[in-house]
């Protein structure tokens, strides 16, 4: 894959998508960072500020959510304008990366459970390392299966989405940088 081709679809947030962003900068590759006015975000590279109409694309029940994810997402003018920036992410990806962790209901933990959870309804390659395991997954349309050490993913979409915990951890911010290593060296 030709990086100069390639763009990373992101948030911009503390934690993995800031890591995401910092390796697309070191890589040379274009990055997107989607948000709306008022929110706290570390990366202001290829900053996509979402006014009111384009949030709207993205929106989502919120009660349809929390019966998706197994867990109840409180109605909130910002919790809801972060899952609607999500949207604009794995809509905009073609393959999917996620650092978090898995739970046993398949779900990955916290906010960013939504974007892997849109990403299987959509049908797109979503990976998840799940930093509590120290290993890459890939969803296979029916449950995730653990990567061997040698099979880690590499990016082979030029559009993808990189998100993820706020709380990145070393091995997860090691698994990101060895993805674009994997990829783009």
């Amino acid at each position: 894959m030709k990086k100069k081709n390639a763009i990373l679809f992101s948030g911009g947030a503390q934690g993995a998508e800031a890591e995401f962003g910092a390796n697309a900068e070191r890589f040379e590759i274009e990055e997107v960072n989607f948000t709306f006015e008022g929110h706290n975000i570390v990366r202001k590279r290829g900053l996509r500020v979402l006014n009111h109409e384009e949030l709207k694309n993205g929106d989502v029940s919120l009660t349809y959510v929390s019966k998706l994810m197994n867990r109840r997402y409180t109605e909130g003018p910002t919790l809801r304008k972060i899952l609607q920036s999500i949207w604009y992410q794995v809509n905009y990806g073609q393959e999917i990366y996620v650092v978090g962790e898995i739970l046993a209901d398949k779900t990955v933990k916290g906010g960013t459970g939504w974007g892997a959870e849109f990403a299987k309804i959509c049908n797109k390659p979503l990976y998840v390392f799940d930093q509590r395991r120290d290993a890459w997954f890939r969803w296979n349309q029916e449950d995730w299966v653990e990567r061997e050490k040698g099979d880690e993913p590499v990016i082979t979409h030029l559009h993808f989405a990189g998100t993820g915990t706020r709380y990145l951890q070393g091995n997860g911010k090691k698994a990101i940088v060895e993805l674009f290593e994997r990829t783009f060296t």
